[in-house]
């Protein structure tokens, strides 16, 4: 699998409704009209940005858990999304990378939002995870993640970042310049899958969902404020030859993350 089919779910979340928000993607992926190998929703996909967690926070076998296993099987690819646990006693903004035949991994946010609380009420991740899918090599993150370069380090790991996430539009051009430096910095794919629309606090999310490529070049853009989906197809082929030919990878600083 030398090119990869990837699919940008940009959309609005209703807000701390799951049965709502999982009717409202199984609708929308009616539209999808062509076969993919990955669809990428947004951060907390079920219930938007919220904070309740002991309310909406769901267990390992919960709903939520179970469609997104049915959605892998039904269009035969890997669905990545992040949702409220509830795990030994805990709360975790958890990302699900599901597989097809229903296995799956999970990576629990790193860096949770201090300035909505989340530090206060879900327990932090310790651990990255490199996802594997036919020749590919993933690195799933969530929103905040995005701030933060050393957890995003590439030691030739992998070949595409994934930041899913709640990201306001009064930081747009935060979010764009960072996907931009995430990209350039690792010589890798970068993805990121924002939601639109509005919550109750009064938060504005445009989207601006894209694929940066390892020269900081645009493959794919959802337009502003647009509740649609889109899918951009990736060269692994071509992000090697440029690596071969401008290997400042192997120049990079080594480290280990405590």
């Amino acid at each position: 699998m030398s090119s990869v089919n990837i699919t940008l779910v940009q959309s609005p979340l209703i807000w701390e409704d799951i049965s709502a928000n999982l009717e409202a993607f199984t609708q929308k992926l009616k539209t999808l009209d062509k076969p993919t190998d990955l669809i990428v929703f947004p951060e907390m996909f079920n219930t938007g940005f919220t904070m309740r967690a002991s309310d909406f926070s769901e267990p390992m076998d919960g709903p939520s858990m179970e469609w997104i296993s049915k959605t892998a099987a039904d269009y035969s690819c890997v669905c990545t999304a992040s949702l409220i646990i509830r795990d030994s006693g805990h709360y975790f903004n958890r990302l699900i990378w599901m597989r097809p035949d229903g296995s799956y991994a999970a990576y629990d946010k790193r860096h949770l939002f201090r300035m909505m609380g989340e530090n206060r009420v879900f327990s932090q991740g310790s651990k990255r995870i490199i996802m594997r899918l036919g020749e590919w090599r993933f690195l799933p993150l969530i929103c905040y993640d995005l701030r933060f370069p050393v957890w995003s380090r590439s030691l030739e790991e992998y070949d595409a970042l994934i930041y899913i996430a709640n990201w306001p539009e009064a930081r747009g051009n935060a979010w764009r310049t960072l996907l931009r430096a995430r990209a350039l910095e690792n010589l890798s794919f970068a993805i990121g899958v924002n939601r639109v629309g509005k919550d109750p606090k009064g938060n504005v999310f445009a989207g601006d969902s894209m694929v940066i490529d390892f020269k900081g070049r645009t493959c794919l853009e959802i337009p502003s404020h647009s509740d649609s989906l889109a899918t951009a197809t990736l060269s692994l082929s071509e992000l090697n030859a440029f690596r071969e030919n401008f290997p400042a990878h192997k120049d990079a600083d080594s480290f280990s993350i405590y």
